[in-house]
């Protein structure tokens, strides 16, 4: 991995506490291990897909990375600097310094709106808090912001329950872009959305990606957004990566037999192409009980006796193509 990549995570690890209830207080009765290790990197101005069932730890990789959650373990480094460090020490301008650089888009745009709140005391807020824009300037970037995103001036006085979906999405987008940041972690953006709305967002995502040259972490299920907007793909399972590659290399030839299934649930649009469905067997795993060597095992098709015994390490078998597998 480069040094001198835009966001570098470092063995990355999150544990949930499991507790037991009792007359007087509680004790831990074992660990949810939602992030588990997770090394990778990402380059000015590319999008990095995450994918993988709901409850691998993607969406909890994204939290620890903006640090709204506290990490068990790791470090994370934007442009070199450990923004742990920052977030942990007294300095509140750097660490406003930070968030204006870092910013998250949620997967319910109506859940992460004020729903007292017109849309022009949506935007205004990250005003409030950074104290970098002056109130007079206020309207004018408010009005800005909505035009970047293909919404009218009009709709600044407006409140979230008077917008569809796809509108909502846009007003979130907007807020998040008012600090002006580099890097935003996109966390299942269309995933409440329908599907020509959906391409709608992702367009546009694009093209302000392009137009202000943005980093995005953009997690989801979606395979088909997957491959639209990504450049390269994490494939994670259980809280581990499973496969890192190229966008085009992981759909054309995937490697890991995990993604292989994944991929293969991907209905196909011509019917005279020949579809072969990989039905994965048993149920996933517990997170708190883990199976000892590759926790994709009892599920694998592939599956060996040296897949029960040792953890597979992530491993480089083809230029920039990696995979932890046994096989």
């Amino acid at each position: 991995m480069s040094d001198e990549s835009y966001l570098k995570v470092e063995n990355l690890t999150k544990y949930f506490p499991v507790l037991e209830r009792r007359v007087i207080g509680s004790r831990v009765t074992g660990w949810i291990r939602a992030c588990d290790g997770l090394n990778f990197t990402i380059q000015k101005g590319e999008t990095l897909g995450m994918v993988g069932e709901s409850g691998c730890g993607k969406t909890t990789a994204g939290k620890c990375i903006l640090y709204l959650i506290e990490p068990t373990d790791g470090q994370v480094f934007l442009e070199g600097e450990n923004i742990y460090e920052t977030f942990k020490s007294k300095d509140k301008e750097k660490k406003l310094e930070l968030r204006r650089k870092m910013q998250l888009i949620y997967q319910n745009p109506y859940g992460s709106l004020n729903p007292r709140w017109t849309v022009y005391n949506l935007i205004c807020e990250p005003y409030t808090i950074h104290k970098e824009i002056p109130k007079d300037e206020w309207k004018e970037r408010v009005y800005k912001q909505l035009e970047m995103v293909a919404m009218e001036s009009y709709h600044a006085e407006r409140y979230p329950h008077e917008f569809s979906g796809g509108q909502r999405q846009r007003i979130c987008i907007a807020r998040a872009l008012a600090v002006e940041p580099d890097f935003l972690i996109l966390d299942e953006p269309v995933s409440s959305l329908d599907v020509s709305v959906r391409a709608q967002i992702l367009n546009l995502l694009q093209n302000l990606q392009e137009r202000l040259n943005l980093t995005y972490l953009y997690i989801s299920h979606d395979l088909a957004s997957i491959k639209h907007i990504s450049d390269r793909v994490i494939v994670m399972y259980l809280g581990k990566i499973m496969e890192v590659a190229e966008a085009e290399a992981l759909f054309d030839s995937p490697l890991h037999p995990y993604t292989q299934a994944l991929l293969s649930a991907i209905p196909a649009a011509d019917p005279s192409v020949d579809f072969t469905r990989i039905v994965l067997r048993g149920e996933v795993p517990s997170p708190i009980n883990l199976p000892i060597g590759c926790r994709f095992y009892p599920r694998c098709p592939h599956v060996s006796p040296k897949c029960k015994e040792k953890e597979p390490e992530l491993r480089e078998v083809e230029e920039g193509h990696f995979i932890a597998c046994c096989i």
